[in-house]
């Protein structure tokens, strides 16, 4: 960490996300224990890895390059604040898929050079994790379930730097495995939205899928074989009949969706248990955009009589409005990061806490 700098009353930062698919800029201003978000631009670049069935690194860094200074333009100008109205500059130092916050961090270093605003460097995760606080002012400290396409992991927040890891997955993030099943049973890319409204029509009981870790004690998660138990129903369902039909792949996408919902049920039901004196329970990530999950989770919440949070669908998935926020947080507490600042492929929100197993197509479980 760097040099420390000055505190006003309302900051107002830029914010630069691009540790994945997403090319990102916002401008957030403080306003009280909340955020003012006064622009969010996000530049996706699904139709680029559609043709692969996944995020090709390579292809996503260059595409952020050509993208980033244009969202920061277009952030900067929805907003009407001049860069030097700002008080900071906030990015995504990672975790994430490397080129990607590589390039987020060079243009923020280059930025905040020109400009001689601080440069924060924010964690991803602690983005997800403290949207709560830029949405809805959420006092300390609350149990975050960040579920996303390369993370799942529960949370105690009990600052703006201070988070505790109670579980987390140790193979396959809940997102991957959606975009898997997708994959699997022929649906597009992302998966989450297709295998969610091929689920509303299928049968969730049609297939007995199993429910991974829920006979061992903890909060750790694992949705690897769940996905190898979708691949064997389908071969199944295509040796007995010669092929998948639309009713099938509903039931199929019903099934996985229906299994996934009661192992993150169970789990949060554990890790509320686990963790007391809490404000509420929330949830973050690009699968809590998920409406079936996210009722799920609202029951687990009401049943322990404990407040349940989830985002807008806007700040589910990446953005940099969360970015913003999380370098306000920072920002209040007098940090800041100097030039040195490094992009990292990994970076755990609790560094005492053992490595979480496993690696996906999305990047490292921190």
């Amino acid at each position: 960490m760097g040099a420390s700098t000055g505190v006003t009353d309302r900051p107002t930062i830029l914010g630069i996300e691009s540790s994945c698919d997403d090319t990102a800029a916002a401008v957030v201003r403080a306003d009280g224990p909340r955020g003012e978000i006064l622009s969010s631009v996000v530049i996706g670049q699904a139709d680029l890895h559609a043709v692969f069935g996944g995020v090709v690194p390579e292809i996503a860094a260059r595409a952020h390059v050509g993208k980033l200074d244009h969202a920061v333009e277009a952030a900067l100008a929805e907003a009407r604040v001049p860069l030097r109205d700002l008080d900071a500059i906030a990015v995504t130092a990672g975790p994430g898929l490397i080129g990607g916050v590589l390039s987020g961090v060079m243009l923020a270093k280059g930025l905040a050079a020109a400009t001689g605003l601080p440069l924060l460097g924010i964690n991803h995760l602690a983005g997800h994790a403290l949207t709560p606080r830029l949405t809805d002012g959420l006092a300390f400290p609350y149990l975050m379930l960040l579920v996303s396409g390369g993370h799942c992991q529960f949370l105690r927040v009990a600052g703006a730097d201070r988070f505790t890891r109670l579980g987390g997955t140790i193979d396959d993030a809940p997102g991957e495995a959606f975009d898997k099943t997708a994959k699997i049973l022929g649906l597009p890319q992302p998966g989450g939205p297709a295998v969610e409204a091929a689920a509303r029509t299928g049968d969730p009981a049609r297939f007995a899928f199993p429910r991974p870790l829920l006979d061992r004690p903890g909060c750790d998660l694992s949705f690897s074989g769940l996905k190898t138990a979708l691949l064997r129903a389908r071969d199944a369902v295509i040796a007995d009949q010669g092929g998948l039909t639309r009713a099938d792949r509903a039931d199929l996408c019903a099934s996985f969706q229906a299994a996934v919902a009661d192992v993150l049920a169970e789990k949060s039901a554990r890790a509320l248990a686990a963790s007391p004196g809490l404000t509420a329970f929330a949830v973050a990530g690009g699968v809590a955009a998920n409406a079936t999950l996210r009722a799920r989770l609202e029951t687990v919440a009401a049943a322990a009589g404990t407040r349940f949070l989830a985002p807008p669908l806007a700040l589910c998935t990446d953005n940099a409005a969360m970015i913003a926020w999380a370098g306000i947080e920072r920002f209040r507490l007098g940090q800041a990061d100097d030039l040195t600042l490094a992009a990292r492929p990994r970076w755990p929100l609790d560094a005492a806490a053992a490595p979480l197993l496993g690696a996906g197509k999305r990047g490292a479980k921190a």
